[in-house]
């Protein structure tokens, strides 16, 4: 088929490029012409695994291309995406700007029949605004809008692409929903049909779900903490009952990046909106908030003063495998230490690029490696469970710092294994575990 991806961004470029390997033909659209121009070069301005090799794969082909031209965009696809931002309004709603105005500027291109698909995260009754829209401006246009969200987990979202757990499809014309089943065909995944409505309701609700499912454990680990109980182990006992699961229950210093904390205080504003509040996920993100300030505390109490201290941070991509920082728990752990005066030192394998175009990447210093960035350190911090941390040359670190203090935000190391090398360890939801003498370590 022929499909049109308006908007080149994360979920834009992935999923075009996913299409484009399952055989589509694929014309992504964006109106950043330094990122078209990059894209053009072979040059992918984002950091996702599997991703670069698929974009050149198909490019080479002919299979994928680029263009700045809506009107050319509308007028190749059959099947039209919209995956534009949906950045949050200050009140926590979703600012639909960039939505309306593809809306607008797609219809007068509008040359047969075309099937517009919502694929940003956008609040339940937006597919009802972008068909109005549409007819505005164009009003003998042939069209059905559909809803149609993305599950992406950044890190793995060409696997999540190739292989989905469901395909939502929110159709309200058996036209338009022969063409969607078309375009999904070759992957092999279960297609849940809803009403437009209840498909642009299912991310919010997924996503609020998980972030809850995030802070529970959170809320567990500093019951944990208070009576020496492992969070770990609570955690496995709880995740092994069928219907609970044992992902995304992992504690640490709370969820964050580019889609938890927008679409949970989206749901939040649509519930409000709606006369019917959402108090729960306004807990949610109340223990959230909360469990970064309780992991900083704690640093306070152990290193007293923060003025001066010099502080290694290891991550700041909010999660591994992407070099994404927006709404990075890392990044605000940091800015608010940098805020009390301490002297941060930090290292990301993917994230320091993106991390130095912020207003706190002027403030701080970045190392090559993960233990350059420790010497001379008072304290070490583990913000982003990137895997390669675990297996570092702790030995060397541990001879490298002022003292051999570390922080894990994210429990990823081993505790007995962090005192038997010589280091005090501190852990969420962990009982503190002093070191032996560190003269008899090795």
């Amino acid at each position: 088929m022929k499909i049109t991806i308006i908007g080149s961004g994360y979920v834009g470029l992935t999923t075009g490029a996913c299409f484009a390997e399952v055989g589509h033909e694929v014309l992504c659209v964006d109106n950043n012409q330094a990122k078209i121009a990059r894209l053009l070069k072979g040059d992918i301005p984002i950091y996702e695994p599997g991703l670069e090799e698929i974009v050149l794969k198909n490019v080479a082909s002919g299979n994928l291309r680029f263009t700045t031209s809506t009107e050319e965009g509308v007028q190749n696809g059959e099947v039209i995406f919209i995956a534009v931002p949906t950045p949050p309004n200050d009140d926590g709603s979703v600012d639909l700007r960039f939505i309306e105005k593809v809306a607008r500027e797609i219809s007068p291109a509008i040359d047969s029949y075309k099937v517009i698909v919502d694929k940003s995260t956008v609040p339940v009754n937006t597919g009802e605004k972008v068909a109005e829209t549409i007819k505005r401006y164009a009003p003998d246009a042939d069209f059905d809008v559909v809803s149609n969200p993305e599950f992406l987990r950044e890190g793995c979202a060409v696997s999540d692409l190739m292989n989905p757990d469901r395909i939502v499809i929110g159709a309200n014309s058996d036209r338009a929903l022969a063409l969607m089943k078309k375009v999904y065909e070759p992957f092999m995944a279960p297609i849940l049909v809803t009403d437009i409505n209840s498909a642009e309701l299912i991310k919010h609700a997924a996503n609020s779900f998980l972030a809850l499912k995030i802070s529970y454990i959170n809320a567990v680990s500093a019951v944990c903490e208070a009576t020496g109980a492992d969070i770990e182990m609570v955690a496995e006992g709880i995740g092994s009952d069928k219907r609970i699961g044992r992902s995304f229950l992992n504690a640490g210093l709370g969820y964050g990046g580019s889609c938890f904390p927008k679409d949970i205080a989206a749901f939040i504003a649509i519930s409000d909106q709606l006369g019917t509040p959402f108090d729960l996920l306004k807990e949610v993100e109340r223990i959230n908030v909360n469990q970064l300030e309780r992991f900083i505390e704690r640093i306070r109490k152990k290193l007293w003063v923060l003025q001066d201290k010099k502080i290694a941070v290891w991550g700041l991509s909010f999660k591994p495998d992407t070099d994404d920082v927006r709404c990075s728990v890392a990044i605000e752990l940091v800015e608010k230490l940098v805020a009390e005066g301490a002297q941060i030192t930090a290292y990301d394998p993917q994230g320091a690029e993106n991390a130095k175009t912020l207003p706190i990447g002027s403030k701080i210093q970045f190392a090559d490696c993960a233990e350059d960035a420790a010497k001379d350190a008072e304290a070490l911090i583990i913000a982003t469970e990137w895997p390669q941390f675990a297996s570092a040359d702790f030995a060397k670190v541990r001879d490298s710092m002022l003292a051999p203090l570390i922080f894990d935000g994210r429990n990823l190391l081993d505790p007995r294994k962090m005192a038997q090398l010589g280091f005090e360890y501190h852990g969420i939801g962990r009982a503190p575990i002093d070191s032996p003498d560190a003269s008899q370590s090795s």
